[in-house]
C-alpha cells in the first residue's frame, strides 16, 4: 500500500468562494468543461453525487479516441471534502484494465482518491487533489502535468461563475 505521504498531491488557490469551486467540481454540466487534459473534451459526463453513488465520464483526445472513467463515491462533507475511488471502464461504466486503452497505469486498489476544499478567507479557496499513486508514479506517468492542465480548465469555469454571479 503507498504510504500517505508518498501520494501524488495538487493543490490550486481559486480566486473564488469555496461554494463555487465546490460547484464547479460537482455539477456534471461544469465538470464536462474540465475532465481531462489541455485540448481533450469530455462530452459525457454522469454523476449520482451522494455517498454510494457512481460517476461515469469520457475523456476524448484531440484525435477522437474516447477514455472511460467511472467511480464512487465514499465520503462526501459537503464543500470540503470528497474521498471516492476511480478506474477505467468502458462505456457502461465495466472496469477494465489500463491495457485496454493502451495504458501502463499502477494504480494502488485500496487506495482512495481525496479531494479537499479549504476556504481561505478574502474570496480565496484551496483545491488539494490527493491521487491513488505515488507522487514518483504520477509525474513519470504524466498524471500530474494532467492534473495541473485540468485544474487550468476548472479555474476556467470557475472564473465564468464568478462572472456570472
Amino acid at each position: 500500500m503507498v504510504n500517505e505521504t508518498e501520494r501524488m498531491m495538487i493543490t490550486r488557490i481559486f480566486d473564488a468562494p469555496r461554494e463555487l469551486v465546490w460547484k464547479a467540481w460537482t455539477d456534471p454540466k461544469y465538470v464536462m468543461q474540465w475532465w481531462g487534459p489541455k485540448g481533450f473534451t469530455a462530452p459525457v459526463c454522469k454523476m449520482d453525487f451522494r455517498v454510494g453513488g457512481k460517476f461515469l465520464c469520457c475523456m476524448r483526445t484531440p484525435d477522437g479516441q474516447d477514455f472511460w472513467n467511472a467511480g464512487e463515491y465514499h465520503e462526501i462533507v459537503p464543500h470540503e471534502k470528497i474521498v471516492s475511488s476511480m478506474y477505467f471502464s468502458d462505456a457502461d461504466g465495466n472496469k477494465v484494465e489500463p491495457e485496454h486503452y493502451g495504458i501502463e497505469h499502477t494504480a494502488n486498489a485500496d487506495v482512495y482518491d481525496v479531494t479537499l476544499f479549504e476556504d481561505l478567507g478574502n474570496g480565496q479557496t484551496k483545491l488539494t487533489f490527493i491521487g491513488n499513486e505515488t507522487m514518483e508514479e504520477a509525474t513519470k506517468s504524466g498524471q500530474v502535468e494532467g492534473w495541473q492542465q485540468i485544474l487550468d480548465k476548472v479555474a476556467a469555469v470557475v472564473e465564468e461563475l464568478q462572472q456570472a454571479k
